[in-house]
C-alpha cells in the first residue's frame, strides 16, 4: 500500500516524472535536483519510495517544493511496483521515468516534448542518448576504445515503431528506457504500465509494448547522465532472461523464423555474465550456443574474458591456500 507524505501538487503539468528509489539516500538529492531543475518547468516530480531502511526519505522530505510529491510502500515491492504507483498519481500529458541514482541535462524534458509534439500523430514516445558514468574512471586507452567501439554507435539514434521490437530483443538496441523514457500518459495507462513480474528487463519490456502502440523518437543528444553500479549475478540474469524470453515467445518464434537470432543473442549476454564472473566452462558453453560478436563487440569480449580467467585464477588460488 502507498502512504502518501506529501500532497501539495501543481495540477494537470505536462509531464510527470517517476522516480522509484530503494535506499537510495546518497544520490536521490542529485537525481531529484536535476528534476527540479528542468527548462520545462510544467511538472510534478513523484518519489515513490520502496520502504528504505536508510534516509531516503528525510532527504526527500527535505524538500519545499509544491511540484514534490513523496509516496511510500509500506513493504518492499520492486521498482516495477514503485512505478505503478507513481503511475496511478501521475496527471501529466507525458510520463517520464529516471532511476534515483541518474541525472538528466536541464532541456531533457523541453526537447522531448518539443520532439513528439513537432512529430505529431502515432508517435507516442521519446528516448535520448546516454552519457555512461563508470563506478571508477577509466584509464585514456579504455575512454577511447569504449568510445569508438560502443554498440551504442551502431544503434544509436534507431526510431519508428513496431519494427524496433526486434532490435529490442535481440539486445541491439539499448535505450535505456528506465531513465530516458517519455511517453503519453494515455499510452502508460493503456499498457497497465509496468508488469511487477519482472525484476530484470522490466524496461525493455515496458518499451515493447508501448512499441506496440506507436512510434519512438530519438533526440540526438546526451540528455541522461546515467551511473553504473555493478552487475546482477549471472544466475539472476539467467532466471530474469528465462521470464523475458517467455513474455514474448510467439514474437521471439516469428522473428527466428525469419533469420534474427533472438535466442542466440541471449545466449551470448548470459555468457559474457558467466565468464565476468569467472565461470569459463558454462560461460564458453553460452558463447558457442550465441551468435557470433560483431566487430564492435570484440574487444569487450575480450575484456570479459581477460578479467574472467583472472578471476578465475584468484578463486583457485584462494581454494588451494585454504
Amino acid at each position: 500500500m502507498a502512504v502518501r507524505l506529501v500532497e501539495d501538487c501543481i495540477p494537470m503539468p505536462t509531464v510527470s516524472v517517476v522516480i522509484p528509489t530503494y535506499n537510495r539516500a546518497d544520490a536521490v538529492q542529485r537525481t531529484l535536483d536535476s528534476v527540479l531543475e528542468q527548462s520545462l518547468e510544467d511538472i510534478e516530480a513523484i518519489v515513490v519510495d520502496d520502504a528504505s531502511a536508510d534516509e531516503t526519505i528525510d532527504v526527500v522530505q527535505s524538500y519545499d517544493d509544491q511540484r514534490v510529491t513523496l509516496l511510500s510502500h509500506e513493504t518492499n515491492r520492486g521498482g516495477s511496483a514503485a512505478r505503478n504507483t507513481g503511475i496511478k498519481e501521475a496527471s501529466g500529458d507525458y510520463i517520464a521515468f529516471v532511476d534515483s541514482d541518474d541525472e538528466w541535462l536541464p532541456r531533457k524534458l523541453e526537447r522531448q516534448v518539443q520532439t513528439l509534439e513537432r512529430k505529431g500523430e502515432n508517435w507516442v514516445a521519446a528516448y535520448c542518448g546516454v552519457e555512461m558514468i563508470p563506478e571508477t574512471p577509466p584509464g585514456l586507452i579504455k575512454r577511447l576504445a569504449t568510445s569508438y567501439f560502443s554498440r551504442r554507435r551502431d544503434t544509436e539514434g534507431a526510431e519508428g515503431g513496431e519494427e524496433l521490437v526486434r532490435e529490442v530483443l535481440s539486445d541491439d538496441l539499448h535505450t535505456s528506457a528506465g531513465s530516458t523514457l517519455l511517453v503519453e500518459a494515455d499510452v502508460v495507462r493503456a499498457i497497465d504500465g509496468f508488469d511487477e513480474s519482472f525484476d530484470r528487463f522490466q524496461d525493455s519490456e515496458f518499451l515493447i509494448r508501448v512499441l506496440q502502440q506507436g512510434k519512438l523518437a530519438y533526440v540526438n543528444a546526451p540528455l541522461v547522465r546515467r551511473y553504473e553500479s555493478g552487475n546482477p549475478s549471472a544466475a539472476e540474469l539467467e532466471a530474469a532472461d528465462r521470464h523475458y524470453l517467455q513474455a514474448f515467445s510467439e514474437t521471439v518464434k516469428e522473428l527466428q523464423s525469419d533469420g534474427c537470432d533472438i535466442v542466440g543473442a541471449h545466449r551470448y549476454m548470459l555468457g559474457k555474465a558467466h565468464i565476468r564472473e569467472g565461470n569459463l566452462l558454462s560461460g564458453g558453453r553460452y558463447l558457442l550456443e550465441g551468435r557470433r560478436p560483431t566487430f564492435r563487440q570484440c574487444p569487450g569480449l575480450a575484456f570479459t574474458v581477460y578479467h574472467g580467467i583472472k578471476r578465475n585464477v584468484a578463486s583457485v588460488g584462494r581454494r588451494q591456500g585454504s
